[in-house]
């Protein structure tokens, strides 16, 4: 936490407050789903937390803004942004009911009003959005199929709207034959720690 702190001071007494209540709430879910691996557990505020927030460090979202989490798993990168930025609505959806369900309780028991969880597959998912975030979930050739027809021509935020995820290694092969602008960030350029040596951040825009 004092790590996440350090890249982030600016924020929020809740958010922080909120950012504190997640460890204790994973563990407990966690002895009952299995939504996090257990080795990962013990570093959530840097393997999952801040991870998630590299995002944050790409872009601050604009107030009104709407993201769409594909494949969300137990809450990420969605829950973290949406500590972060209140004033964005955030809907993550994951084809698991029951990493849905652990999603639903700790935004709840985390006062979390702007996180609507949603059970069911990307490509159903209804509604129009500034963004869609992932993390680790599919190729980009997936996500970008998935994001087709969700992404608003209105534009409020500093980038143009479109896809941004998180990803790891070697890209090379996965944006062969991709036509699309890809712009890729490492992200250990933000977050010093030897995790995210591997780690990436790579955006399209979509409008």
């Amino acid at each position: 936490m004092e790590e996440l702190l350090a890249y982030f001071p600016s924020i929020s007494e809740k958010a922080k407050a909120q950012l504190t209540q997640l460890l204790p709430l994973y563990e407990e879910w966690n002895s009952q789903i299995n939504v996090i691996s257990r080795k990962d557990l013990d570093q959530l505020y840097t393997r999952h937390v801040l991870h998630s927030l590299a995002i944050h460090k790409f872009l601050q979202f604009a107030p009104g803004s709407r993201v769409l989490d594909i494949g969300t798993g137990g809450g990420f990168p969605g829950i973290p942004l949406a500590i972060l930025n209140p004033e964005v609505q955030f809907v993550l959806v994951d084809s698991i009911g029951k990493k849905i369900k652990v999603v639903q309780e700790v935004s709840q028991a985390i006062g979390l009003q702007n996180v609507t969880a949603i059970h069911g597959r990307a490509e159903n998912t209804r509604g129009s959005f500034d963004f869609v975030v992932s993390r680790a979930v599919a190729e980009l050739s997936l996500l970008l199929q998935w994001s087709r027809g969700k992404i608003s021509t209105k534009q409020i935020n500093a980038v143009p709207n479109g896809l941004i995820c998180l990803k790891g290694g070697d890209l090379k092969e996965e944006f062969k034959g991709l036509t699309k602008d890809i712009e890729v960030y490492q992200l250990q350029s933000w977050f010093t720690n030897s995790f995210f040596e591997t780690k990436k951040l790579v955006y399209v825009p979509l409008v």
